[in-house]
């Protein structure tokens, strides 16, 4: 069954199932490790479409990894988060040295999760809407987008957030921001490869990942 998409996401496909550590392969892109930092990786999509599944799939298949949320960013704007992330982590990791900052606390979302990175990591996965941003393409190293159906994606993370009478409101709100914001910086089209958040076939959740076989054949390529 087709996934229902956001206005002006393309269908990727057919989909392939891969091992995770193939998926790690193709994420890393078989290049040289940079020297002195770690490698950065963003997983972008949707709300609720699986990207901190994907990213803690990651940071587990390396042993030497971390994630870093961009929702504990978000202030007064859902997006505009761009500045604070690139000064507060991505510079300072592209310099080869740790993090130690706690977001300011916004209105809505509470006290903001320290962000402890030590030297030395090998990966660091940003995770979020738009972390795959043209604005941060010069400080990424590589990029994914989950794509997953929109309608399943949103009942899952209204389920997430305590249903539809706790978060019900802000999903609305949200979903309004997202998809002008997605409509206009169109991540998926930078994206290294593009991984199934809503699959459409059976395969071991614990080992394996759905991809798309034209992104995959292009990432091995270069």
């Amino acid at each position: 069954m087709a996934m229902t998409l956001g206005a002006g996401e393309p269908p990727a496909g057919p989909w392939s199932v891969v091992p995770i550590c193939t998926l790690l392969a193709l994420v890393l892109d078989r290049g040289p490790a940079p020297t002195g930092r770690p490698r950065i990786v963003a997983v972008d999509g949707r709300a609720g479409s699986g990207k901190s599944t994907l990213a803690a799939r990651l940071c587990r298949a390396i042993p030497n990894a971390a994630v870093v949320h961009t929702d504990d960013f978000i202030g007064h704007s859902f997006f505009d988060w761009t500045d604070l992330l690139v000064e507060a982590v991505l510079r300072p990791l592209r310099a080869g040295c740790a993090v130690h900052y706690r977001p300011p606390d916004g209105d809505d979302y509470g006290q903001r999760r320290l962000i402890a990175l030590a030297v030395g990591l090998d990966l660091v996965v940003v995770e979020g809407v738009g972390s795959s941003r043209t604005a941060l393409g010069p400080w990424i190293d590589r990029s994914a987008w989950v794509q997953a159906d929109v309608e399943e994606a949103v009942r899952r993370g209204i389920a997430r957030d305590g249903g539809p009478e706790v978060a019900g409101a802000l999903w609305g709100a949200w979903m309004v921001e997202e998809e002008a914001f997605l409509a206009q910086d169109r991540p998926w089209e930078r994206a290294s490869l593009i991984v199934a958040g809503s699959p459409s076939q059976p395969y071991d959740r614990d080992t394996e990942v759905l991809v798309a076989p034209a992104l995959l054949a292009r990432s091995y390529s270069g």
